[in-house]
Formats: structure tokens, C-alpha cells, sequence
């Protein structure tokens, strides 16, 4: 677990432990973790995928001179190591227990033999954090295609390129775009299907229901659509303070393929509609995915 510099760093998901510096960072954010637990995580770390025995761990952290209640202190560090880690005994998703022998981390732990971390200055975390993300360590790599990928805090996947994430994003707001201009410029058309299966009144509401939510529907997207185009650096916690009326907006816009029973048939309107039920969600986790949520230090 050497590194440039004598540095002595593990990686694990978005955890990065420094033995160096005795710190535990989350997303490059300083995680609070006591002598004792990170002294135990380190171990765990270093013989990750193995079983670390309580009497291993017992003769490493408390000498036998050591006049301690052993199981209380042991169980109070490794409940400490599963609190900081979002981690838990029943369903656990990196410190395993084995009854009656010890514990296991099983997830794979990237030592940085290979790239060199560059701290991150205080002055970027505080500016980042302000904007609604959460800086990630920048770290130079040599490219090894082993290297474990960044796993996101919240959706637990590794998380792509922004440029990549941004960019799908702008491409449905530019769908429902297309969606509400040729509602529009065929709103004649869309009340004639609704003649045909509506009483006057009712096509008469449906029609009115296309015009409004279209011209709504046009001034959000054109919103969304400059905020993701610029890079808006507020725009995460913009759009999860906006996703009621969104999803809302969305859900009312499915069922528009129904309009178009006659031509496409009963089995692709359903198909179509199922997807656009989809869409909004997959919209929020794209901006999850591009604007991480900061966390509180």
C-alpha cells in the first residue's frame, strides 16, 4: 500500500483511507473516525477479502498489558467503522461478520502504488460544497485498467462522464421540445382524435389541456435545456426543488401516444407511454449522476 512520497493510501468505493495522515475522507470530504475504529479499518484494509480474527485484531490494537473489557471496545469500533461507512451488520456492503471467528471486508480496496493523490484545497471543498457538489480527490493516473472506478455516494454506481451524463440530459429536454411544438402546430389535428372518442366539452378540455401544459412545457425545457447547456453549478438542487411539478408535467404528457391509437395501434401507444413514464426519473438521476448533493463536514 505504498505510494509516491511514502504515502500510504487505500481506496474503497468513494472512501479514501490515508495511514499517512490518519484520516478517512468520503468523496474527498474529512470523515470524524476515533483512533481505535480507523486503526481496525485499516487492518480490515489490508487484509481486505480475508478474515481478520477478533483475537488478530485483539493482539494488534490491545497489547496483552492492556488492562480492557476486549468485546465491548471491539464491537464499539467496528459499530463505529459501520456507522461512518453507511454500513450494517445485517446487510452489510463492506465489513462482513463471521460468527464466532471475525470479519471480512469484502469489497475490493485499490491501493494507490500507482497514482499519486493531489489534495484537494480547503478553499475548492467550501465552494463546492456551496454549489450543491461534492469534489472528488484528482488523482493522476498511470491508466491502469484495473483501477477501481468512482462509485456515487447515494446511487452506489460508478459514475461516468459528466459530458456524457449532461449531454443525455439535454437530449430529452430537447424530445419533449419536439413533443410540445408539433402538439401545437397540429392542435387542430389533436382536437379532431379527440372529437372522435370525447363529447365536445371534453375534447374541448383536452385541447385546451395540450395548449396550456405545452406552453408551460416549453419554458421549462428551454430553462433545463440552458441551465445543462451552461453547466449551471446550482442546477442539482434547482431540479430536485422543481421535480414535483416536473414529474407531474411528465406523467400528464405519457398518455399522449393514446392520441395516436388510430395510427400506431393499442400495443405501441402502451409501449410508448410506459417509456414516458420512465423518463423523469431517469432525468433526476442524470442530474444526481452530474451535480452530486454536498455533504455536511
Amino acid at each position: 500500500m505504498d505510494a509516491p512520497q511514502n504515502r500510504k493510501v487505500a481506496r474503497f468505493g468513494v472512501f479514501e483511507l490515508d495511514l499517512s495522515a490518519g484520516e478517512l475522507r468520503k468523496s474527498g470530504l474529512k470523515l470524524r473516525l476515533q483512533e481505535q475504529p480507523f486503526q481496525v479499518l485499516a487492518l480490515l484494509l489490508e487484509r481486505a477479502g480475508e478474515v481478520v480474527t477478533r483475537e488478530e485484531l485483539r493482539q494488534k490494537l490491545w497489547p496483552s498489558d492492556t488492562f480492557v473489557d476486549f468485546d465491548h471496545s471491539l464491537n464499539t469500533a467496528i459499530n463505529k467503522v459501520r456507522e461512518t461507512l453507511g454500513d450494517s451488520a445485517s446487510s452489510p456492503r463492506y465489513v462482513e461478520t463471521l460468527a464466532r471467528r471475525g470479519y471480512r471486508f469484502i469489497v475490493p480496496v485499490q491501493a494507490s502504488a500507482q497514482a499519486e493523490v493531489l489534495e484537494v484545497p480547503p478553499s475548492k471543498v467550501r465552494a463546492a460544497t456551496a454549489y450543491g457538489e461534492v469534489p472528488s480527490p484528482v488523482v493522476s493516473s498511470s491508466g491502469d485498467p484495473n483501477a477501481s472506478p468512482v462509485i456515487h455516494p447515494e446511487l452506489e454506481v460508478p459514475i461516468p462522464r459528466r459530458a456524457f451524463t449532461r449531454g443525455l440530459f439535454a437530449l430529452i429536454q430537447v424530445m419533449y421540445l419536439v413533443f410540445y411544438l408539433t402538439a401545437l402546430f397540429r392542435l387542430h389535428a389533436v382536437q379532431a382524435v379527440a372529437d372522435s372518442f370525447l363529447p365536445l366539452w371534453g375534447a374541448t378540455v383536452l385541447a385546451g389541456t395540450v395548449l396550456v401544459t405545452a406552453g408551460v412545457g416549453i419554458a421549462l425545457r428551454c430553462y433545463l435545456t440552458s441551465a445543462i447547456g451552461f453547466d449551471y453549478r446550482r442546477l442539482g438542487e434547482k431540479f430536485r426543488q422543481i421535480f414535483p411539478f416536473v414529474l407531474a408535467l411528465d406523467q400528464l404528457w405519457a398518455v399522449a401516444p393514446f392520441l395516436l391509437i388510430q395510427q400506431i395501434g393499442l400495443g405501441a401507444a402502451f409501449a410508448a407511454s410506459a417509456a414516458l413514464l420512465y423518463v423523469p426519473f431517469s432525468e433526476r438521476t442524470l442530474i444526481r449522476l452530474a451535480y452530486l448533493q454536498g455533504q455536511k463536514r
